[in-house]
């Protein structure tokens, strides 16, 4: 339970595995520290639990060395740069990325900034952020468009400093992805404080809950961050169904299109 993550999503993402496994006569034991490798091998040596439940999956995880050399099933919710002799199961961060700046693209936006996750969500590769990043500088090359990624730690002072590099270094800057569940209200409230209108002025995609895109105070537009309660139930019934090991099993995004993105201004 790392405080730069956003907690909700992955609690959601716990229950469902916790349900599914209840259904199949199954508990779970909930593993919250950051203990690495270390949790790993006690759970597997100790004989506590049938199967492995991997989340906050790395690129290049320290943890799955470990998985590989036990007998135990394992599953990830997440895709490290080898999957070999791992089942996993996620939402397809590469395609998500793309899909976002495609959408921004459609609407005559040309140079978009990504608010991302805190810089230690960055710093040690977490799967999904680096995957969306790559996905979405992949396509925006291909489109023709510039992009500025930026992360966020957090507080409203932060944002409105966030903003102001963006400005100051691209100042036709008219689209942004946000891949920051917290992220999305300051953003919000730092832009109306600049006098910048949603969607009339710049357009705003979040990659989030859907939860959290429609209860904010303009309704963004967004792929979900993740189908938690998919992704749980799947990565449960993988083990419990007895799923090939090193199958990947990826879900495609969607776009929901909401009141946060429109064209993008003309230029006077």
């Amino acid at each position: 339970m790392r405080t730069d993550m956003y907690v909700p999503v992955m609690m959601e993402i716990a229950t469902a595995v916790a349900t599914t496994a209840r259904t199949h006569g199954y508990d779970i034991l909930l593993l919250t520290g950051e203990e690495g490798p270390d949790a790993v091998r006690r759970v597997t040596g100790s004989g506590l639990a049938d199967a492995v439940i991997l989340m906050d999956v790395e690129l290049d995880d320290d943890r799955l060395p470990l998985l590989r050399a036990t007998e135990q099933p394992a599953v990830l919710i997440g895709l490290p740069t080898d999957t070999g002799g791992v089942t996993c199961v996620d939402l397809d961060w590469s395609a998500t990325g793309a899909l976002c700046v495609e959408h921004l693209a459609k609407f005559g936006h040309r140079d978009v900034a990504v608010i991302g996750e805190a810089p230690a969500v960055h710093e040690r590769h977490t799967g999904f952020a680096e995957r969306t990043l790559v996905g979405l500088r992949s396509r925006a090359r291909e489109l023709g468009l510039r992009v500025l990624h930026r992360p966020w730690e957090g507080g409203y002072d932060a944002m409105a400093v966030t903003l102001a590099r963006i400005f100051d270094e691209r100042p036709c800057t008219t689209g942004f992805v946000v891949q920051n569940e917290s992220a999305v209200e300051p953003l919000l409230a730092v832009l109306r404080q600049q006098g910048r209108a949603v969607p009339e002025d710049v357009s705003v995609v979040a990659v989030c809950p859907e939860q959290v895109a429609v209860q904010a105070s303009v309704r963004l537009t967004s792929p979900p961050s993740l189908p938690r309660r998919w992704a749980g139930a799947r990565s449960s019934s993988c083990w419990v169904d007895g799923r090939e090991t090193g199958d990947v099993v990826l879900i495609a995004p969607e776009l929901t299109v909401r009141a946060g993105s429109g064209p993008a201004p003309t230029a006077p």
